[in-house]
């Protein structure tokens, strides 16, 4: 496993120690599970922008799109 070093302000490390006490985990498992959900996230918008950014994906107008959701129950 990887070590990394980062420098935060001190609003930050202490928002960071509350948590970490508040969770009952250290530091480094709090910085591990933000940076892994926030990579999650990036993956998941990176798909999305790419797929928006495909001229071959199929569109269709948002008036339309809205008008067929607002006719279902």
């Amino acid at each position: 496993m990887s070590q990394i070093t980062a420098r935060l302000p001190d609003e930050v490390v202490l928002a960071l120690d509350h948590a970490a006490r508040t969770l009952n985990r250290s530091r480094a498992d709090v910085v591990r599970q933000a940076i892994e959900s926030y990579l999650e996230d990036f993956d998941d918008l990176n798909a999305a922008i790419e797929r928006l950014r495909d001229p071959a994906d199929e569109t269709i107008d948002w008036q339309e799109a809205r008008r067929v959701l607002l006719a279902q129950d």
